[in-house]
């Protein structure tokens, strides 16, 4: 296999896969397991470290992942913001800091998880996978904040066009075929777990409004064996 066969199957290919496969099972796993559109939270099992896990993860991935659709939409508007050095290194260290919020909240999670029988007892198989998949893709991510700084430039300038190239219909891979590896398999994990997004808790996200947000503490009941 040559190197253009190779990069069109991880920058054109396999997006697609992982966007039909996210697209199809999505809306199959509603029709026929609406139920299941939940988040499958182990929070009554055990609380106090949950606390501590949760709230950083979801803080600094809220963040992160809004700071990536900002360069992704609206990519001169950032470029623009970074014509200043000193907002464009408060952008930076803001976005390594709360790289750092997700790891540290990650790390917790899976401590959690393989410390406490109770809610290692209702871990299954796809948790574990979920949780190995976005702890590589939160470490590239800080790792490619440390090794190749400025990525709100190169994302705004480079991996917006492409992605954008993915959407339409009109794949370009020339524009991140020359990114460090770190960068690349960043993308490409990041595919990945929207492929496997269908499969996995996270699809309560899709569920809007979030009524957990804000509805009055439930009674929960768990049947089964485990």
């Amino acid at each position: 296999m040559t190197q253009h066969t190779f990069d069109q199957f991880l920058f054109v290919g396999l997006p697609y896969i992982c966007l039909v496969v996210f697209f199809l099972m999505t809306i199959y796993r509603y029709r026929t397991q609406s139920f299941s559109y939940s988040s499958l939270s182990s929070q009554f099992l055990e609380n106090k470290q949950h606390f501590w896990a949760v709230v950083p993860f979801h803080y600094g991935v809220l963040i992160i992942t809004a700071g990536h659709l900002v360069a992704l939409f609206i990519p001169r508007s950032i470029l623009a913001w970074n014509s200043h050095p000193l907002r464009l290194f408060i952008l930076e260290v803001s976005a390594l800091a709360f790289g750092f919020l997700t790891l540290l909240g990650m790390v917790g999670l899976i401590v959690r998880r393989l410390g406490n029988a109770k809610v290692r007892a209702v871990t299954v198989v796809s948790d574990w996978v979920l949780f190995g998949l976005l702890l590589v893709q939160v470490v590239l991510g800080v790792a490619i904040a440390v090794f190749h700084p400025w990525g709100s430039g190169w994302f705004s300038a480079s991996l917006s066009p492409y992605l954008w190239s993915i959407f339409l219909l009109r794949p370009d891979p020339s524009y991140v075929t020359a990114m460090p590896w770190l960068v690349k398999w960043h993308i490409i994990l990041a595919f990945v777990i929207v492929g496997y997004f269908p499969f996995t808790r996270l699809v309560h996200v899709l569920v809007i409004p979030n009524p957990y947000l804000w509805r009055k503490t439930q009674v929960v009941r768990w049947y089964g064996k485990r």
